[in-house]
């Protein structure tokens, strides 16, 4: 395996929580339907799944139902209208940034979120600038877990999709379609020369202070 270069990171359930404006979101629409509000921990454990897995959560609904464009449609519109009003970093991923960066390593972020939701979320969370590269869902024809945007990431860092890291709760599926896409495992934690750095976990308000 060759050396790790840089480490890359899935944004929703990784990277940061977004979970609350995404479940404001559903629970907006399922309000205009004369529905009552889910649990936002329900809605936690389908973020990284996207609109896909949102509106199943809150409809019932697959991409094959009746009705699934205009809802996901309206979905969108509703989730872009208050897009970092309750997102949090997860604990500890300013820290893994600074340590990632004091070894000179890039980092940057490869998710299926479309670029018009993607690239203004981490401008508001204060990250925008700092990402060597940012890959979003529509940056390629196909979206993960194909390996496709990972190629494109590894390719703007100019680096060998062996050399790179990529940590994100559907890295075990990228593994066994496309292994050359996820060099790594998941890590539970960088380990400094000094100390070692906490893995994500407890989630904390966005803010553009924890970049500086």
């Amino acid at each position: 395996m060759n050396t790790l270069r840089a480490v890359l990171f899935d944004l929703d359930g990784t990277f940061a929580d977004t979970a609350p404006d995404l479940g404001g979101a559903v629970n907006r629409l399922r309000a205009e339907h004369g529905l009552e509000p889910l649990a936002i921990g329900i809605m936690r454990a389908r973020a990284s799944s996207g609109a896909r897995g949102l509106l199943n959560a809150g409809f019932g609904l697959t991409p094959e139902s009746e009705g699934y464009r205009v809802l996901r449609d309206r979905f969108l519109e509703l989730y872009a209208e208050k897009l970092c009003v309750e997102t949090r970093l997860f604990d500890g991923i300013p820290e893994l940034l600074a340590a990632i960066e004091a070894r000179k390593l890039p980092w940057g972020i490869v998710t299926n979120k479309a670029k018009r939701f993607t690239e203004p979320l981490l401008e508001r969370l204060g990250f925008g600038k700092r990402a060597a590269c940012v890959v979003s869902g529509d940056s390629t024809p196909h979206i993960k877990p194909h390996p496709a945007p990972l190629e494109l990431a590894a390719a703007l860092l100019r680096l060998p999709t062996a050399a790179c890291l990529y940590s994100a709760t559907i890295c075990a599926t990228l593994k066994a379609r496309a292994p050359r896409a996820c060099a790594l495992p998941p890590p539970a934690g960088v380990t400094s020369a000094k100390a070692p750095i906490p893995a994500p976990g407890t989630p904390r308000r966005c803010s553009p202070i924890l970049a500086t």
